[in-house]
Order: C-alpha cells, then structure tokens, then sequence
C-alpha cells in the first residue's frame, strides 16, 4: 500500500461552508491532505497539504467533482443531502458543517426530510428559513470531523 492509499483525504463543498478555518487545523492536526472544491475562487494556501479546485459554474460541478473522487475511507464535508448519499454510498464518511453525521443508517431519512422540505417550501406551506449556525454547532463539527479522522485513518491502517 503506497502512502497516497494509506492516507484519508479530507474533500470539502467549499461554497458557502463556515467551517473551513476549523477543517485545516484538524487535517493539519492528524497530517491528513484536504481538497477545498468550489464554483469560485478561493484562498489560495501555501500548505502543501491543502488544494484547491475551482470547477466549472455548471449545476453541481462541484458536487459532481467531489462524488467522483471520494472514496472509501475518505472524508466528506457537505450539507448538501444528495452528495453526502452519493459518498456515503462510495464508502466515504461524510459530516456536516454542523457535526451531523451521515451514513448508511439515516442517508435515507435525511433524504426524504430534504425532499419533503424541498416539497413544503415549493407549495408554500413553509418559507425554508435556515438555521444561524451556532458556536454548539462548531463545536459538534469539530468533535466529530475529529472522530472521523481518527476512524478514517486507523481504517486505511487496518485497525
């Protein structure tokens, strides 16, 4: 096993995620290589564990980009119910910003609350309002994407 296969990558939806600063001190705190994707430009790093990709502005190029890359033992950072389903069905672990875990046990329920949202929000029967992301937030996002780190890595070491 070359060191690449032995080492988790961190892939994040860049767009709109709140977490990024937190996302590079984990990474860098467990040495793992993390891939920033984005619509649009980012900031650029000079870790040379950090990388970005900027894709097209087509709908759900990143998406697209990400769920193509991920694999097995790999770590996702999303909100985005459709790709999380597609990494988790890839064998990847996949979070939230938030710290919501996502995985075989509850893709499909998340699926259909997003639906059913999408749903009630199209016939107007709810306005969609978001949730602020709170500091308990951070912090639930920053327990877990730790804990995945731990896991992901003793995974690719066989453990």
């Amino acid at each position: 096993m070359t060191t690449a296969e032995a080492t988790p990558t961190i892939y994040v939806d860049a767009d709109a995620c709140p977490v990024k600063a937190e996302i590079l001190r984990v990474g860098e705190r467990h040495g793992l290589p993390v891939v920033f994707v984005a619509n649009s430009g980012l900031r650029p790093s000079r870790d040379p564990m950090v990388r970005n990709v900027v894709v097209s502005g087509a709908f759900d190029a990143a998406d697209d980009w990400i769920a193509g890359h991920a694999g097995p033992g790999d770590i996702v950072v999303t909100a985005d119910v459709p790709l999380a389903g597609r990494c988790v069905a890839a064998g990847a672990h996949v979070t939230g910003p938030s710290g919501r875990l996502f995985d075989r046990s509850n893709i499909g329920m998340a699926t259909a609350l997003r639906d059913l949202g999408a749903h009630l929000r199209e016939t107007g029967e709810s306005k969609g309002y978001n949730a602020a992301f709170t500091p308990r937030d951070r912090s639930a996002f920053l327990e877990t994407l730790d804990r995945l780190c731990r896991r992901a890595k003793n995974e690719r070491q066989g453990r």
